[in-house]
């Protein structure tokens, strides 16, 4: 197990830069042996990537700080979570979207 982890940090990692990110760490994962731990990380930070697109899309709409900022604070909160449970080792989803994210994106890697 601690075998899989260390294989799969380095694309796990990588997909939490931005959309690029994922795209990198898709092609890193890709091949006969994919890693469980590296899709599992890339199926979060793809849906941290659509949820920011969606979000933006959305508030870029109203013309209030208070509501920019309030989206950058909390995708900045889940990006954060998310990034550090991939260099510890973990598998725990992103709080509220991170269940979600691997239900609905399970085809991904």
């Amino acid at each position: 197990m601690n075998n899989l982890i260390e294989k799969g940090k380095t694309p796990a990692i990588t997909s939490y830069i931005l959309i690029i990110g994922v795209l990198i760490a898709m092609s890193m994962n890709s091949g006969d042996e994919k890693n469980s731990f590296a899709s599992f990380h890339i199926r979060q930070a793809l849906g941290l990537s659509l949820t920011f697109i969606s979000l933006g899309l959305i508030v870029s709409n109203f013309d209030s700080y208070m509501i920019s900022i309030s989206m950058w604070v909390f995708l900045s909160v889940l990006w954060t979570y998310g990034i550090f449970s991939a260099i510890n080792g973990v598998t725990k989803p992103i709080p509220l979207l991170g269940n979600y994210f691997q239900k609905w994106l399970i085809n991904i890697t």
